[in-house]
């Protein structure tokens, strides 16, 4: 069974003017693709060709594993991303980001505090705690919260292909475009 190339669940320059649809071009049709293809080429013939995404992050490692992890993240990502997206979170996420946070605001500053401050590569996440409330969670490289039973709700890509072609270095001008996209609904379908 090989992976395949999700589609998106939008039209390539549906995100303009925050994504281009050069950016979307590259970190979808080529970056996003070359780790769906590694990882069919790592998972041809052994034990793993026949098993989904997550049960291949969650019991391996290394190359596999990253592989694996970066297909799993992108397609969540591009989900987490609509064209109709933006504005306050509602529902059951608005609800338990106020309670955790105080108010959308101190949430979003806390946010864009943990990725701006995260060296490297990597993702930073709004996860959903086994208590029910959420936690802003930052992890690097590949590594995704599903490896480690947590729920993630929403997640921002901060590896530098994810805003180069638009923003170049400037990761706070990318943060701030993305919350013009996030697509509330689709983290709250993932709180339950």
């Amino acid at each position: 069974m090989a992976f395949e190339l999700p589609a998106l669940p939008y039209d390539k320059g549906a995100l303009a003017p925050y994504l281009s649809a050069e950016a979307l071009d590259y970190h979808h049709g080529k970056h996003h693709q070359a780790h769906v293809d590694t990882l069919n080429a790592l998972v041809e013939g052994t034990e793993y060709d026949r098993q989904s995404l997550e049960d291949i992050i969650q019991s391996t490692s290394g190359k596999l594993f990253h592989q694996a992890a970066q297909a799993w993240n992108h397609t969540f990502f591009w989900h987490c991303l609509s064209p109709q997206g933006g504005g306050e979170p509602h529902g059951d996420v608005g609800q338990a980001i106020v309670t955790e946070y105080g108010t959308f605001a101190a949430f979003k500053e806390a946010f864009n505090g943990i990725a701006l401050d995260h060296l490297g590569v990597g993702w930073i996440w709004l996860v959903k705690r086994g208590d029910g409330g959420v936690e802003i969670v930052a992890s690097h490289d590949a590594d995704t919260p599903i490896a480690h039973g947590q729920t993630p709700l929403l997640v921002v890509d901060l590896w530098e292909h994810a805003y180069y072609i638009d923003y170049r270095h400037a990761r706070g001008k990318y943060l701030e475009a993305i919350w013009q996209l996030i697509n509330w609904d689709f983290v709250n379908q993932n709180v339950s």
